[in-house]
């Protein structure tokens, strides 16, 4: 019998707020242009009050979160586990996620403040973020549901929850456990290569139970300790399953059913790097889970990928599914 979802990600809840500035008001923040750093709640929020009157773009994110997004985008079934406060962020967060048909429970934690990342974006299409995790990192064991990953056909499990070894760490070995319980594959997302780099025990403890990894160059070399994206994969597809590394302009290593394959990217003018591995995570698990051929889910989710970065922004907002049956009929 089907069950009611085909992926169940687990990841942070965070909200990305767009703020568009000249050079001259970037230039008064005194902030690195390009770089990402974690601030606290207050930091944040003096942060956002200096533009409250420019009506900041909001989207829905985090790593996982956006993967889950453009799997249900596809027509995918799809539950999300996280956490988001009951403040206005919190609120559009848990709203968003329900207008996509996204299962996600009762994520919100009263008198918390809501994940978010404000994303300045400068004139040379530049984005430089600051990033206040909040409640997102609350993400613990009692709040993952069993229902969920029970009635699920895989877990996707996000690389920057392992960075909260009390919390998000507890999450983690919470899920795989039920996932192992009731027979529900578990995909992992390595995220960032600090995430080997300081919490590598945790991630190989998960990624050694998982049924697939997803990683991209600088990952896999990361947590295979090989100097090339190519050993990396050799090396990392001999202990896991099936493996997913992506290589940037030179594409994407894939294991998976027994099809192993190197697909090459798709020639790109690139405007925005960010959200290129969640879309292409997101999109090869929607092909594997309705009866792709793993070098042609590859392939569609490459596409996609391509038209993501050629926009500002990490998600797609309109023609996911277009866009699929464009690169579908490519391959």
């Amino acid at each position: 019998m089907p069950r009611e979802f085909q992926l169940c990600g687990l990841g942070n809840a965070i909200v990305d707020i767009f703020l568009e500035v000249n050079d001259s008001e970037f230039q008064q923040l005194n902030f690195e242009r390009g770089t990402m750093c974690l601030v606290d709640i207050n930091e944040q929020k003096q942060l956002l009050a200096r533009y409250q009157k420019n009506e900041p773009k909001l989207v829905s994110g985090g790593s996982v979160a956006n993967s889950t997004i453009a799997f249900s985008q596809l027509g995918g079934d799809a539950a999300f586990i996280g956490c988001v406060g009951d403040d206005r962020y919190g609120l559009f967060y848990a709203s968003e996620f329900e207008e996509l048909g996204i299962d996600i429970g009762n994520p919100i934690i009263v008198n918390e403040a809501t994940g978010t990342c404000v994303c300045i974006i400068t004139p040379d299409a530049e984005r430089t973020m600051r990033t206040s995790l909040a409640v997102s990192s609350h993400l613990a064991a009692r709040h993952v549901d069993e229902r969920r990953i029970q009635n699920s056909d895989w877990l996707f499990i996000e690389g920057y929850v392992f960075a909260n070894p009390e919390t998000g760490q507890t999450a983690i070995r919470e899920a795989i456990r039920l996932a192992k319980k009731h027979g529900t594959k578990i995909a992992v997302t390595c995220s960032d290569a600090f995430v080997p780099a300081v919490f590598g025990d945790a991630l190989r403890e998960a990624i050694a139970q998982a049924d697939l990894f997803f990683c991209n160059e600088s990952e896999a070399c990361a947590v295979a300790q090989t100097p090339t994206a190519e050993e990396a994969f050799a090396k990392l597809k001999q202990t896991i399953p099936s493996v997913v590394v992506t290589y940037g302009p030179k594409g994407v290593f894939i294991r998976h059913a027994g099809v192993e394959a190197h697909i090459p990217a798709v020639p790109s003018e690139p405007k925005d790097l960010t959200g290129a591995g969640d879309m292409l995570a997101g999109a090869f698990l929607f092909g594997i889970t309705h009866g792709l051929a793993p070098e042609k889910a590859a392939k569609a989710a490459c596409y996609l990928a391509h038209k993501v970065i050629s926009q500002v922004g990490a998600r797609l907002h309109h023609g996911t599914k277009q866009y699929w049956e464009e690169g579908m009929a490519k391959v």
